[in-house]
Order: C-alpha cells, then sequence, then structure tokens
C-alpha cells in the first residue's frame, strides 16, 4: 500500500466535517503529516519537451522522494516512493491552497527567476547552484504544508505528494478557479468597506512595512556582498606579488611564498563563503513572499465583509420599501413616487401583491445577513488562529536566521585574523 492510501485508510468514516478537501476529525489525529511521512525535494534535472504552442523548450524537474516514517523507526529504510513535478505543478498546488483555504498563510514558493542578488551571482534561471537554491526552498514549502495543522490533511496535497498521473485533472475537478474572486473584484471590496475590521487593517500595514525592511535588508547584503567579494579577491593580488618577490629573494624568498600561499587561499575562500550567504539570503526572502500571502487574508477577509455590508444595505432598503408601502409615505425622492403623484396611487390588491413580495424579499434578506454573518465570524476566528500561528513561526525562524547569520560573520572574521596571523609568521621566519 502506497503512503498517501495508508493515511486515506487512517480518515475514518466518509460522513464528517470537511474543510476544501481537509477532514476536521483528523486535525488532531495527525498535527502534521510530517509524523507520517518523509518528505524531500532530492534532486534536480534538466529535460527538453514541447510546451503547449508545440515548441521545443527546455525545463527543470524535481524529484519528490515520500516514505513511511514507521518503516524508518523500525530500523527498516524502505527505497523511497518517487515521482517528478515541475515548477508550474508546485504553482498550481500553492494556487490551489490560497483558493481553498483563504483563511491560512499559505508559505510561499521560492523565486522563479534570481532577484536582489549580488552582481556576481548568476541570475539564469537555468543556472545550476540557482537550481540548486530553488530545490532546498521547493523541499521547504512541502515541509511548510505537511507541517501546517489544515494543509497537511488537505487530500489533492496527498495525491500531489504520491500520484505523478492525473494529478492535475483531480485539481481541476474541485473546481476552485470557479471559487477564485477576481482581483477588481477584491480592489472595489477595499475601497468600499464602510467598518473594516482594526486587526486586519493594522496586519496589512505591517505586511507592507515587513517587504519593505526586508526588502531594504536583502539590498544592502548585496551591496556587502559585492564589496566583499572585491576584498578577498585583492588577498589574491597579495599572494601574487609575494610570490613574485620571493623569485628575487634569498633568505626571504620562503616566507614570502608561504605568506602568498595563505592570501591565494584566503581569496579562493570567498566564492564559499558568499554561496552559504545565499542560503540566509533565500531565508528573508521567503518571509518577503509571504508578506503576499498575509495580504491576500486581508484581501479575502474584506472581500467578506463586504458582501457582509451589502447585504445589510439589501437588507435596509427592502424594509424601508414596506415601511413606505404600508404607510403610503415615501422618505426619499424616487421615480417611483413620482409616478404615483403624476397617475394616481396603486389598487389595495396591487400593494398586497407588493408587500407580500417584500416580506419573501425581507425574509430571504435577512437569511442572507445572518448567513454572510456567520461567514464572516468563522473566517476571523479561524483567519486570526493561522495568523497567530504564523507570527511564532516568524519570529522564530527570522531570530535562528539572523543569529545564524551573525555567527557565519564572526567565524568569516576570524578565517581572516587567522590569515594574517599565519602570514605574520611567515615573515617572523624570515
Amino acid at each position: 500500500m502506497r503512503v498517501s492510501e495508508e493515511m486515506m485508510a487512517d480518515s475514518g468514516p466518509e460522513e464528517i466535517a470537511v474543510i476544501g478537501n481537509t477532514d476536521l476529525t483528523s486535525i488532531e489525529k495527525w498535527t502534521s503529516l510530517l509524523r507520517k511521512m518523509e518528505i524531500s525535494v532530492g534532486e534536480a534535472e534538466k529535460r527538453t519537451g514541447k510546451n503547449t504552442v508545440n515548441m521545443q523548450e527546455i525545463y527543470t524537474v524535481y524529484l519528490i522522494e515520500t516514505r513511511p516514517v514507521d518503516a524508518v523507526t523500525e530500523g527498516i529504510i524502505p527505497a523511497p516512493d518517487s515521482l517528478w513535478r515541475r515548477y508550474s505543478e508546485f504553482e498550481l498546488l500553492r494556487n490551489y491552497m490560497l483558493v481553498t483555504y483563504p483563511f491560512v498563510v499559505v508559505a510561499p514558493l521560492p523565486e522563479k527567476r534570481a532577484e536582489i542578488v549580488w552582481h556576481k551571482l548568476s541570475a539564469d534561471n537555468m543556472d545550476p547552484d540557482f537550481v540548486e537554491r530553488r530545490r532546498v526552498g521547493l523541499e521547504n514549502f512541502l515541509l511548510r504544508l505537511a507541517s501546517h495543522p489544515v494543509l497537511c490533511n488537505d487530500k489533492i496535497f496527498y495525491i500531489f505528494l504520491t500520484e505523478e498521473k492525473g494529478w492535475k485533472e483531480m485539481v481541476y475537478e474541485t473546481g476552485f478557479q470557479a471559487k477564485a474572486d477576481s482581483r477588481l473584484k477584491a480592489m472595489n471590496a477595499a475601497f468600499r468597506v464602510k467598518n473594516p475590521d482594526k486587526r486586519f487593517t493594522e496586519l496589512k500595514h505591517y505586511s507592507d512595512e515587513l517587504q519593505t525592511v526586508v526588502s531594504q535588508l536583502l539590498r544592502v547584503r548585496a551591496r556587502v556582498a559585492d564589496r566583499l567579494y572585491g576584498v578577498y579577491k585583492v588577498h589574491g593580488n597579495y599572494g601574487r606579488v609575494f610570490s613574485e618577490w620571493s623569485a628575487i629573494e634569498k633568505e626571504m624568498g620562503d616566507g614570502l611564498q608561504s605568506a602568498g600561499h595563505h592570501m591565494d587561499a584566503y581569496a579562493a575562500s570567498v566564492d564559499d563563503i558568499l554561496e552559504e550567504e545565499e542560503h540566509y539570503a533565500d531565508q528573508l526572502k521567503e518571509y518577503l513572499f509571504y508578506t503576499e500571502a498575509l495580504r491576500a487574508v486581508c484581501r479575502k477577509h474584506e472581500l467578506t465583509q463586504f458582501e457582509l455590508e451589502m447585504a445589510a444595505q439589501d437588507l435596509a432598503s427592502k424594509k424601508q420599501q414596506k415601511e413606505e408601502l404600508v404607510t403610503g409615505t415615501v422618505r426619499t425622492f424616487s421615480l417611483k413616487g413620482m409616478t404615483s403623484k403624476l397617475f394616481g396611487q396603486e389598487t389595495a390588491e396591487q400593494r398586497e401583491a407588493k408587500l407580500q413580495v417584500l416580506e419573501q424579499q425581507i425574509e430571504e434578506g435577512e437569511e442572507a445577513v445572518k448567513e454572510k454573518n456567520t461567514e464572516s465570524d468563522e473566517f476571523v476566528k479561524t483567519a486570526w488562529v493561522d495568523i497567530e500561528r504564523f507570527k511564532d513561526q516568524k519570529d522564530r525562524d527570522l531570530k535562528e536566521a539572523l543569529i545564524s547569520y551573525a555567527i557565519m560573520q564572526i567565524s568569516r572574521c576570524k578565517k581572516g585574523i587567522q590569515v594574517w596571523t599565519n602570514a605574520k609568521e611567515c615573515f617572523n621566519k624570515m
């Protein structure tokens, strides 16, 4: 039995509460898919094929490997189930998650093309170093989903991990694309909401500010990396000069030659140092892209609030029409009022028929407002739980990343001190 089949078998009876494609009864049972399954993106591979317009293209695929945790803990390490996915399939999975779980701050994908990089780093999306960093980022994306208390239980996610064929068809069969709110509709809601929730307004402002500071931090790091690269490479000139000098000296030759070797090694080490730095830059970029996920939750809340306000406004209008019909007074200017004055009042039968229609519309409107209120309250409740979860994760991750980055800088400085200490010893021996 495949890993996905084992997990679905544990889901229990079919008649259970569901959010999207997630069984609510299973959320407590598995707080994380990672307790059941090991997930990794093992390698990347370039391939050539034809695209949708029948033109030849080069693309990259990524090997997803999964194996049951139980087998590993029992000392048996079976061969993992594996399949290949393109970056576009990861994009499809994330879009599905965004639409199906609008109250979740869905983890972002790694960048498709390198941005905010120091000038010596290739921006080519086929560059092996970039592809490797993206492989790491895609693995991190899957682990984020697999450790999320709601998303980890999504059946489409299981299929993405374990079934190579037919996955796209199953995603489209969910109809998630039809549920996607248009950008224009979301923008309209943002501008027209009369009573925005202060918490979501502040969250939107925070996401904008976080995006600004992280972007600035990445740009500063890129400029520092450029200068650092230059400083290290200049040490290579020390090595060349010391080596040339050693050739014309007898007593000093060995010491100068040795010092030159230390300088050459120091100059050559910068590539590995800056490549390691890119790992920390990618961690910052993840939270740069997370800011858009936060705003997506805010936009959905604005749309929910807007629909509630429109339903309440429509209900108030219908109640006013009923009051005017019953009392025979028109409180606001209307074409209907002018028509009555010009052509006479409606008959009692006509008013009674209209009154019945209005009462039916008011009853439906009250039900609609009640439904929208419940929907809005539920969205706020579930979204805020996930936002708090995200904040804890962000604080923990960024603290760890910044500490690790500082440790790496300290280590780099110590290496520089050691190089010059070794050079000093070489000069002492001359």
